[in-house]
């Protein structure tokens, strides 16, 4: 996919930061399933964000695929159901990706897909928060 100088980049740059411990948080927006192949192979550690909404995006899958390998971080939609649903959309949104992704009790860090717009009503992150409790 990425070979030469973009390749030899990611692996310099992910081998430093494991050579240190650290865990490699790997951020990409949009419809980007096709890259996980390629970002997995080289060593990424955490996943983010779930644009699930978005084509060829399927949770249950991407669990079932990567889950033993890389952790999900995000993928409550952020654009549309945070700001414009109503709490029992945010609610619903929660509990799939929950089900999707946290079915073992591992590999998932719920949390909204990228930073919370500034017209989301409170309303609905406290039921963001209170679904998770539940879970």
């Amino acid at each position: 996919m990425l070979d030469g100088y973009v390749g030899k980049y990611y692996d310099d740059n992910i081998q430093l930061a494991k050579s240190y411990g650290a865990k490699v948080f790997h951020h990409d927006d949009g419809a980007m399933t096709d890259a996980l192949p390629w970002l997995t192979q080289k060593g990424i550690d955490v996943l983010n964000p779930l644009q699930w909404h978005l084509p060829k995006w399927n949770l249950a899958e991407l669990k079932k695929t990567y889950g033993k390998q890389i952790c999900f971080h995000g993928g409550v939609d952020n654009q549309h159901v945070l700001p414009l649903g109503t709490p029992e959309d945010v609610r619903n949104e929660v509990y799939a990706c929950a089900e999707a992704l946290f079915q073992d009790k591992t590999g998932y860090i719920l949390a909204p897909c990228h930073n919370m717009q500034g017209l989301t009503p409170v309303e609905n992150i406290v039921a963001m928060y209170e679904a998770a409790n539940e879970i």
